[in-house]
Formats: C-alpha cells, sequence, structure tokens
C-alpha cells in the first residue's frame, strides 16, 4: 500500500531512490551489528520530529530519525512512555531495525508489539505503509513484525506510529540469592526477572499499593532493595547458547547473566554462533529477493548474523 507523503518523507524516498547502494544511517549505537556496509554504500537519514501525539488513543507518530531520548520525554509530559530501549544516540528507526528487546521484555511485552504502523521506502523509493494506527489492526499480512530486526535489509523505515502505555508510578529493584523460577512463579507481574547462576534481580513497577506489596513477597523470599540491575556483559546471545558455551555440563564459561522467560542471555565469552535453522535460511533469501531484488538496502547486513 502506497504510504502516507509529507515533504521529508518524500525527500527521504527519493534519496533512497538514487541509484547504487544504500543505508540509512541512525546513532550508531549498534552499526556493526550483522555486518559493515561496503565502504562504497551511500548514508541518507530518515526524517526526525514527534509528528503527532494523541494521549487519549495511546499512540504517536515519529520519524524514525528521532533520537529516543527525545521521543521518552515527550511522552513523559503526558505520563505515557513506549516500550523502546532508551540508550544515548540511538534513534528509533535503528533500535527497531536492530530488533532488540530491553530488560523489561518480561513485563512490558517485545519491542514488536510496540510498532503500529510503519511507512518505509521501498527498494525502488516508493513509499510503502505497513500496518496501521490502530492497536487492533489485525488484517492482512503483519509486515510490521517482518520490519522489526531486519537491520534495515527489506525496507528503510522512515516513519512509524507507536502503541504507547501509562508510565509507572512506581518502580523498583531488588536483589538477593533467591531462585529465579521461585520468583517469576511467586509475584504477579515483574518487569524483569536477572539471573548470573547466584543472585537473582527483580524490578517491580505499577501502583505504588501494588509494587509495596510485591515487594513484601520478594523479601520474604529473599531479596533486598538495591540501586538497579547489575552490568550486563558485552556479549549477547540467546539463552539456549549458555550448554554450548560451558567447558564442561555444570557451569558456563566467564559471567553470564540470563534475562529469564525471554531466551535471552549475556555473556563475556561467547562461542561460535549457532548455524541457523536451513529452513529459515531459505525464507530469508526468498524474503530478501522480494523485497530488494537488486540488493540496494543496507548491503553487508544479515539478520540470520545478529545475535
Amino acid at each position: 500500500m502506497a504510504g502516507p507523503s509529507s515533504p521529508a518523507l518524500d525527500s527521504f524516498a527519493a534519496a533512497v531512490a538514487a541509484d547504487g547502494l544504500v543505508a540509512v544511517e541512525g546513532g550508531r549505537t549498534h552499526w556493526e551489528i550483522g555486518g559493515l556496509c561496503p565502504a562504497e554504500t551511500r548514508l541518507v537519514r530518515a526524517p526526525a520530529g514527534v509528528r503527532s501525539f494523541d494521549p487519549a488513543e495511546m499512540t504517536v507518530r515519529v520519524g524514525a530519525g528521532t533520537l529516543v531520548e527525545e521521543l521518552d520525554a515527550a511522552l513523559a509530559e503526558a505520563g505515557q512512555r513506549a516500550n523502546l530501549p532508551v540508550a544515548a544516540n540511538a534513534t528509533v528507526g535503528g533500535v527497531l531495525a536492530v530488533g532488540r528487546d530491553g530488560l523489561h521484555a518480561l513485563g512490558r511485552g517485545r519491542l514488536r508489539d510496540a510498532l503500529l504502523e510503519a511507512v518505509y521506502a521501498s527498494d525502488e523509493g516508493r513509499l510503502v505503509k505497513a500496518g496501521g494506527p490502530t492497536v487492533k489492526n489485525v488484517s492482512g499480512f503483519d509486515l510490521c513484525r517482518l520490519l522489526v530486526g531486519s537491520l534495515g535489509t527489506l525496507g528503510l523505515v522512515g516513519e512509524v506510529v507507536l502503541r504507547t502505555w501509562p508510565r509507572p508510578a512506581a518502580g523498583i529493584w531488588m536483589a538477593g540469592q533467591c531462585a529465579p523460577r521461585e520468583l517469576r512463579r511467586r509475584l504477579y507481574w515483574p518487569s524483569s526477572i536477572l539471573w548470573d547462576g547466584r543472585t537473582s534481580w527483580v524490578h517491580l513497577e505499577g501502583h505504588e499499593p501494588d509494587v509495596e506489596a510485591e515487594a513484601s513477597l520478594a523479601r520474604s523470599l529473599g531479596c533486598e532493595t538495591v540501586d538497579g540491575p547489575p552490568p550486563l556483559p558485552d556479549f549477547r546471545v540467546p539463552a539456549g547458547a549458555l550448554d554450548a558455551q560451558a567447558p564442561d555440563a555444570r557451569k558456563p564459561r566467564g559471567r553470564f547473566v540470563v534475562q529469564v522467560g525471554t531466551g535471552t542471555a549475556y555473556v563475556s565469552a561467547p562461542g561460535p554462533a549457532p548455524d541457523p535453522d536451513p529452513a529459515v535460511v531459505v525464507l530469508h533469501r526468498r524474503l530478501k529477493a522480494q523485497f530488494d531484488p537488486r540488493g540496494r538496502l543496507n548491503p553487508g547486513r544479515d539478520p540470520l548474523a545478529a545475535a
């Protein structure tokens, strides 16, 4: 479907339409994930700025080049937030293209669930709209979910509509030598549970009475209030890959932190990445051939190589 037009989006699409290899540049906070573009790749920037925000409908339309910090500050004025990890210099489009959930995916949901609509430039420089600005938009193929984590290899996103949520009134981090499975079983809705093999960290957020009640239960399980989560090791891997990192069957090599309930872990010494399922490789190639037959968009990047 042809996407909505604006001077900024038209200019962006025209820049993408020019000949040669092209990539969209954001804050470069995850620039090397999935591989680097060749030196001859032309770089373009997506439009920036909040175009519209409807607190009652809990949706915001924003340029993909907008800094996540700026979007977060704008939403905070209305007591809302978007489910995007807030990191210095990261852009909205960059975070969605990389597709990595934040530390609160357990309680807040997946990053892909925040994206309701995307307007992207195709390999031909045409504006295409995927999704729609409603939470219950379920008709047709959910192309928005396909774009999240694609590293811009299927289309260069220029503008998005995001779902927003109320900002929690209270929040607290707690930690202790308690079993992470027990925390997840006993607590009603923890936003995050982390575990390094000995210590568990849990983040509770919501209305103050609810947080106080959950904190009391966490204390009964051996947790105490702490300043925040632990520093994370440098490398992100599937949680199931921890066994492959282990020198024996009992202890993973180096420091690790598991993000409980999300299938994600962080390790200090990663091993070789497992080979993707051959069926997934075939599907990936078919999608790339359909969306970018000339291989112009974000060349050199491979979503299958991004942990």
